[in-house]
């Protein structure tokens, strides 16, 4: 055992450093089991891919060995509020109790922080009084602020339309030619990251700087002996993002605006570049109309079949030259346009990229779409849109990201830790170590130690039909009412889509809890009114299935419809189960099924956050039994007590607590499948 582990495992013992500094720890088998396995991968360099089941702990199974390691490290999470509570709670508290002074900083993208320069253009321009009153609260609150990052600014909603104009992106920055730079909020905890030993980041910053490096463009974070990645299962998704190119009505709408401000301020530049910027608003309005009679996503061979959207993308190719060629003409007399001229010259590049297939002749003849799919589309990467409710998003995704994901890891020589609640399908790692691009890694999977068996009770309901068909909606909300009358409310509903969703939020409207429905506030603050309310029933669709933690007894019943498998329409996972089929894979088993196991499992694992919880999941898919899949999704979930009784329910919810949970409903999974 290494100096590490030794100091590791005396750190988290009975009677240790934790036990004796920090009120409420208690000592987890699991948790030291984890501790160790990191340990070692530190010491050794290692890869280490590890599943910790919900309530082993793993959040102090790895910032022990990394604090005592002294080891420069980055530890990334999957969310900007799990690197909060990383950075703000969790991160003192230890050094304090382990008694280690490491230099540490939180570092977050770059539209987390306030824009010295951005704020002062706002509020030159014209805005509404309200608009115009929040900004001098927003620029009263800079003068205080002592990092700028914008949480700070709580009363500002998240869609509130004045973010993208007080802060900045990678396109809109000045860099060094702005006059705020030595006062950038983005410089300064860039600078603290560089300068630290440990720093805190999520995903889509670390993926950044991947892509950064994979470009030559050098780096965002500090070079790392070791790298915790966190919520490990979400990075493959992320990482095509980022290791693709997209543009935006958003940011193409915002070279407009910038480009005509900016000229505003120059005497010979306005009457130039005017008229060129509102023309491309104009076609960007055209544009997102004509691609209204689109699903809301899809291929970009599809899209341009559409002689509205083909001559629209091309209306919107000749309004960005002719704004580029007038920027061209004035872009020395200031540090902004010539900003908006490098801007406006990614923004042609990345547009013509995408159309590039489409320029072909016989294009919209429709005649030949596999031919026209197979000219937009390379096996290696997907060419598709995205509509939102006013603009759209056109992106190029690869299909496989374990190549650059390999390369940068190997590239860093230092140890890199994966760990997730959700990382095994039917107890293995195969699935997510391929999609890592990690070969042959030190693996290590730890079970909830909650007691699934005493703590919770799967049901599921007998007699549904197939969830496609029409009457399922109706018949799943007949199955749940019982058993939210059982358990008072106190339950999460989650949805495979938005129209069931709201169909059910129709149907319960008259129900005697109070019901939360996504959509009508901000995630933070539903999660809120719901823990307040004690007996509420929130209706959710996937954004609900993680990152979400209710402790106690205000969420009891946690209800997923449908087996989570990924939307058909999905032009990216489409394309990605072709190429599975094309190299003579399987693309339900390799692919389909494993991403619906990961799904649901973190679902499931809403239900039970603390040792005293106890709580009824309600699977209402039928093909849980009727298919034989259905036993790779039990096997991938915590040992359960199943049944299809609503009388065993009723029961459940009728103990008081601490007495023994009734027997009746302890079949084995095996005896809940068709034959």
């Amino acid at each position: 055992m290494s100096w590490l582990e030794m100091q590791t495992a005396a750190a988290l013992a009975p009677g240790g450093a934790l036990s004796s500094m920090l009120d409420g720890f208690s000592p987890r088998p699991a948790q030291q089991q984890l501790a160790a396995a990191i340990a070692s991968a530190i010491e050794q360099l290692d890869v280490l891919l590890a599943e910790a089941g919900t309530g082993t702990g793993k959040t102090f199974a790895y910032l022990v060995p990394v604090l005592l390691s002294g080891k420069r490290t980055i530890i990334s999470t999957g969310t900007r509020a799990l690197q909060d509570q990383l950075f703000h709670r969790d991160l003192p508290r230890l050094q304090q109790a382990l008694g280690v002074r490491l230099r540490s900083a939180l570092l977050k993208g770059r539209a987390n922080y306030l824009c010295r320069y951005r704020t002062g253009q706002a509020l030159t321009a014209p805005q509404s009084p309200q608009q115009l009153q929040q900004l001098a609260q927003v620029a009263s609150w800079a003068g205080r602020s002592q990092d700028g990052d914008i949480s700070g600014l709580s009363w500002l909603g998240e869609d509130s339309p004045l973010l993208p104009q007080i802060t900045s992106t990678q396109d809109n920055c000045l860099g060094h030619d702005c006059p705020f730079w030595g006062d950038c909020f983005v410089v300064q905890a860039r600078q603290r990251a560089q300068a630290a030993d440990l720093v805190v980041v999520n995903h889509h910053l670390l993926l950044a700087d991947l892509a950064l490096k994979q470009e030559g463009f050098g780096e965002i974070l500090p070079g790392a002996q070791a790298f915790v990645i966190d919520e490990a299962h979400q990075l493959p998704e992320l990482a095509a993002n980022f290791f693709g190119h997209s543009f935006g009505s958003r940011q193409l709408l915002e070279l407009a605006l910038d480009s005509e401000r900016e000229a505003g301020q120059v005497a010979a530049a306005g009457s130039v570049v005017a008229g060129p910027a509102a023309q491309l608003a104009q076609d960007l309005h055209q544009l997102r109309q004509a691609m209204a009679v689109l699903p809301v996503r899809g291929t970009q061979w599809a899209a341009m079949l559409q002689p509205g959207v083909a001559d629209g993308f091309e209306q919107l190719e000749d309004s960005l030259e002719r704004l580029l060629q007038a920027l061209a003409g004035v872009r020395d007399t200031s540090a902004g346009l010539l900003a908006c001229h490098a801007r406006a010259q990614l923004a042609r590049r990345l547009l013509q990229q995408w159309l590039d297939a489409a320029a072909e002749p016989g294009w919209f003849d429709g005649d030949d779409a596999v031919a026209a799919q197979a000219a937009s589309d390379s096996p290696a990467q997907v060419r598709w849109y995205e509509l939102t409710a006013r603009g759209m998003r056109c992106q190029i995704t690869p299909m496989d990201v374990s190549g650059p994901l390999r390369e940068h890891r190997k590239a860093t020589n230092a140890a890199w830790i994966f760990t997730s609640a959700t990382l095994t399908v039917g107890g293995g790692f195969e699935h997510i170590a391929a999609r890592l691009g990690l070969d042959d890694p030190a693996t290590l999977s730890l079970p909830s130690p909650f007691d699934w068996q005493q703590q919770a009770l799967c049901y599921l309901p007998p007699g549904l039909p197939d969830p496609a068909a029409a009457s399922f909606g109706a018949a799943q909300l007949a199955a749940i009412r019982p058993v939210l009358q059982a358990s008072g409310g106190r339950a999460f509903l989650l949805f495979a889509s938005h129209r069931a969703l709201r169909e059910a939020a129709q149907a319960l409207a008259d129900a005697q809890w109070p019901l939360f429905v996504q959509g009508s506030a901000p995630r933070a603050v539903l999660l809120q009114r719901f823990r307040d309310a004690g007996n509420g029933v929130l209706l959710g669709t996937a954004s609900f299935r993680e990152g979400v933690d209710v402790v106690g007894d205000a969420l009891s019943v946690v209800v997923i419809d449908k087996l989570p498998f990924a939307a058909p329409d999905d032009p990216v996972f489409a394309a990605r189960l072709e190429a599975i089929e094309r190299a003579g894979g399987n693309p339900f088993r390799d692919e389909q099924l494993p991403q619906a196991v990961i799904a649901l499992k973190q679902g499931v694992g809403r239900l039970l956050r603390s040792e005293i919880d106890r709580g009824v999941l309600v699977l209402c898919d039928r093909r849980l039994q009727a298919r034989s899949y259905g036993k790779v999704f039990f096997r991938s979930l915590p040992a359960l007590r199943c049944t299809q009784q609503l009388a065993d329910v009723q029961a459940f919810f009728g103990q008081r607590p601490g007495m023994d949970a009734p027997g009746a409903p302890a079949a084995h999974t095996d005896d809940l499948f068709d034959e």
